[in-house]
């Protein structure tokens, strides 16, 4: 029985037999007026504004002595109905014509019957006129709004597009790099094994060559892959980082080079960056500063405080960068004119690098140069 009822209870009710009776209909079309209302309801403005210009064209009819009080209400309060609702422009025009026709027939009637001075007439034309070039106006206005936004909106695809163009490129370069890894060192292995082990000099002459570019190649997958990581979370692994050991570090590696090599200023500041990453960025620095030197030419390392940053310099006494260069040598793929050999020039990635690590500490790289004179590269970077 408990059963029973807990199914009955949870029944739907048995539809009744179909009563149409004056109640049933009253509720049937009671819905209709609240649609009829729900659909006046953005016109509600509108009706009001059209009920209290109605009101003012009574009063100008019936009291010609309240003068310009209620026509001026009338063209007020048209001014301010069109600046909430913005009608199309057909619509303004027949209002327009039909305010201008109403209260300018009132005082032509008032004016022919002497209850009004006929300097009241030229009023309606004048304030028509106003309220036409105001309208022409705002919609000229909004019109140029309209294209404004139109054009952000393209703007915003296009940078949108550009944004995803730019992520697969970076994600085109890191899966290049790492399939290309494996191969390149394979490679290099045996043809430094060949290298070592062939009795015939040709033979090994041929195999020095293949490993030099497999190594050159490996560099370049390298720097590609640091290119495209660039920016990305991981990319820095931030620690206290001693400037002056930097740069003395540095030299240990590359005092070998056949070049007059100089410490200058050497400032203790700690940085808050990635030691490798800062190693990276100085060895692209003197990298290039080797390769647009000869041997004997001066090149010197200095680091020094400048307001809150810490400024790592490499300065060298060689051709110098032409003008024309300075603003495009931190491009990737861009080398100075008097070098772009494969041999001097490399591989136009190192300056992007350099610039790339400068930014991800917050920092930022910059050139002093002058043809025939030397090049100066700093690498600012905020200390702590």
């Amino acid at each position: 029985m408990r059963t029973q009822d807990l199914v009955r209870r949870h029944q739907p009710p048995a539809p009744g037999p179909a009563v149409d009776g004056p109640r049933d209909r009253a509720v049937a079309d009671g819905p209709a007026p609240r649609g009829g209302l729900r659909r006046l309801r953005p016109f509600a403005l509108d009706i009001v504004w059209v009920a209290f210009a109605g009101i003012n064209l009574a009063a100008m009819r019936l009291f010609p002595e309240w003068q310009t009080v209620p026509f001026l209400a009338i063209w007020v309060s048209l001014t301010v109905i069109y600046g909430f609702r913005l009608w199309r422009l057909q619509p303004t025009i027949l209002t327009l014509a039909a305010v201008t026709l109403a209260t300018g027939g009132i005082i032509g009637v008032q004016v022919i019957k002497g209850q009004q001075d006929a300097d009241y007439l030229a009023e309606v034309p004048l304030i028509a006129l106003m309220f036409l070039v105001m309208v022409l106006h705002g919609r000229r206005r909004l019109a140029a709004t309209q294209e404004r936004l139109t054009a952000m909106e393209q703007v915003q695809r296009v940078s949108q597009e550009n944004l995803r163009l730019l992520e697969q490129q970076r994600q085109f370069l890191v899966d290049a790099s790492h399939e290309l890894g494996t191969p390149i060192t394979v490679a290099l292995g045996h043809a430094e094994l060949i290298e070592q082990t062939v009795t015939d000099q040709d033979v090994a002459a041929d195999a020095r060559v293949v490993t030099g570019e497999l190594a050159r190649l490996r560099r370049l997958t390298n720097r590609l892959l640091l290119l495209a990581s660039a920016g990305t979370p991981g990319f820095l692994q931030v620690a206290p980082v001693a400037t002056d050991s930097l740069i003395l570090d540095a030299l240990e590696r590359w005092g070998h080079v056949p070049r007059h090599w100089r410490l200058g200023e050497v400032a203790e500041a700690t940085v808050p960056g990635d030691a490798d990453r800062l190693v990276v960025a100085l060895d692209a620095l003197l990298e290039n500063a080797v390769a647009h030197t000869e041997p004997g030419d001066r090149i010197e390392v200095s680091v020094r405080l400048e307001g809150p940053n810490a400024v790592i310099a490499v300065a060298d006494s060689g051709c110098g960068i032409p003008p024309a260069d300075l603003d495009h040598i931190f491009g990737r793929f861009t080398r100075a004119e008097p070098y772009r050999s494969r041999e001097a020039g490399g591989f136009g990635l190192g300056l992007p690098i350099v610039q790339a690590i400068a930014e991800a500490h917050h920092g930022s790289v910059r050139v002093h140069s002058s043809g025939g004179q030397g090049a100066t590269f700093e690498m600012v970077i905020p200390a702590a």
